[in-house]
């Protein structure tokens, strides 16, 4: 019985033993050991041009960095002295609003022309200011409006200089 297994295992893997051919590991062709070593090598060249790149690739970014550094704008503020005001509540209960304000300036010598000029901007703001209800000033979307608003008076009072941003270093709303 044993021998009519062996007879049916041998017919299964082919006549005659020819399946056990199969078995054995093949061997690479020499195309095949050319594209794998090839890519191989590739990627170890783009590894090392990559780490080269970002640890640092010599004089060149040197010299990028420190053209980086002159181009980049010089940051100047001028702070408002703190603003107090009451605002429009259309009833006798009063609400104010105090406020701690920085301009941002496009470069240092606007600084002088804004000093010389802040009078006029605090009037501008605070004509505006007293304008506002409570409801004006909530939220983000409120505070932008608010910053938005007094950069566009604020240019306009100020010109030929240019403010960049006004900062709000504090508000309360009472």
């Amino acid at each position: 019985m044993a021998d009519a297994e062996d007879q049916d295992l041998d017919r299964e893997d082919g006549e005659d033993g020819e399946g056990l051919e199969d078995l054995e590991p093949k061997r690479l062709s020499g195309k095949k050991i050319v594209i794998f070593g090839g890519g191989g090598l590739l990627l170890l060249l783009l590894l090392a041009g990559g780490a080269y790149f970002f640890l640092g690739g010599g004089e060149a970014d040197e010299h990028a960095e420190q053209e980086a550094a002159e181009a980049a704008p010089e940051l100047v503020f001028v702070d408002l002295p703190e603003l107090v005001v009451n605002l429009n509540t259309g009833t006798r209960q009063a609400s104010y609003l105090r406020a701690k304000i920085s301009l941002e300036l496009a470069k240092e010598s606007d600084r002088k022309l804004v000093e010389d000029r802040l009078p006029r901007v605090i009037d501008d703001f605070q004509v505006y200011l007293r304008e506002l209800r409570a409801q004006d000033l909530s939220g983000s979307a409120g505070l932008f409006r608010l910053k938005e608003e007094l950069l566009v008076r604020l240019n306009t009072s100020v010109a030929p200089a240019e403010v960049k941003d006004v900062l709000f270093r504090e508000m309360l709303v009472q």
